[in-house]
């Protein structure tokens, strides 16, 4: 167990910590009745293996229209295995990650933010029928997790999936300067400005001294995050890429392709999947 606290006395913070966590037994020794026998259970402390698999929910998903006559869409994501928190390259592929960016359509935020990433210029400015197309990147202490989320209209379903695929490929490709100085910039900026709140910061201490025993220094991060070169976003992205994909769709999917076909997509060096037509159309 980790306490962490921000902007407290350090000795008084110490004294009231030991006061109820090291002073006082825990309630389930002082009362055996509150502990349930669980014979022949025990932890499991084995490492945890990505394999990769499809999960499909073909339904009428709601269409939460009200006055603003939302449409009926169809959802998916596509993931690949990522890197663990501590793993070398976790860094890199957090630039890789804000490089991606994405978004809605529609921002309720206002317009600007991330317009320059790849699934804004690439996905939702070039296809007015994609909703959403946004990256995630989730990290965890054994592997990790790399995912593209986009929605579509149920109709564009099979044009969505080459869209996601043919993006998720493209990561090994060109890389321009600028773009990668942008990701690398907002990442920086995201990182400082979210350590702005106290919330923020004792939590990180938390999740950092539970994770590794000790907290790394926002410095640490933000000279490791300049030091990415071009390099090093192609080397993750096709290590990713060799991963077998995940894959979770759920709304009207009967357009969806098989596991099979999207997995010889990622594969080839256009994303280009088994038996679809090789143009996208922007205008249908």
């Amino acid at each position: 167990m980790v306490v962490a606290g921000v902007g407290v006395d350090h000795d008084t913070f110490v004294e009231s910590v030991s006061k109820y966590f090291l002073d006082q037994k825990p309630i389930w020794e002082q009362d055996s009745g509150l502990v349930i026998p669980t014979p022949g259970l025990a932890i499991d402390k084995s490492l945890a293996q990505y394999t990769g698999g499809v999960v499909q929910d073909e339904c009428e998903v709601p269409v939460y229209a009200g006055p603003s006559g939302l449409p009926e869409l169809a959802h998916l994501v596509v993931g690949l295995e990522g890197f663990p928190h501590q793993d070398p390259d976790f860094v890199p592929v957090c630039v890789l990650n804000m490089m991606m960016g994405g978004g809605g359509s529609f921002s309720a935020g206002g317009p600007g933010k991330g317009m320059y990433t790849r699934l804004y210029t690439n996905v939702l400015n070039r296809y007015h029928w994609m909703y959403s197309a946004t990256a995630y990147n989730h990290a965890y202490m054994d592997t990790g997790l790399f995912c593209i989320h986009a929605s579509c209209p149920p109709t564009h379903v099979s044009e969505m999936v080459d869209v996601v695929v043919k993006e998720l490929v493209a990561m090994a490709g060109m890389i321009g300067e600028e773009e990668l100085n942008r990701a690398k910039t907002q990442l920086q900026s995201m990182l400082l400005m979210n350590l702005e709140a106290r919330p923020v910061v004792f939590e990180d201490i938390g999740r950092q001294v539970l994770a590794t025993g000790h907290r790394k220094r926002p410095s640490y991060f933000i000279d490791a995050i300049s030091k990415v070169k071009k390099d090093d976003i192609v080397r993750v992205a096709k290590k990713m890429l060799r991963s077998p994909p995940s894959v979770a769709a759920r709304g009207g999917i009967n357009k969806l392709q098989s596991w099979e076909n999207i997995q010889a997509g990622l594969l080839h060096h256009e994303g280009k999947i088994p038996g679809n037509r090789g143009r996208l159309s922007l205008f249908r």
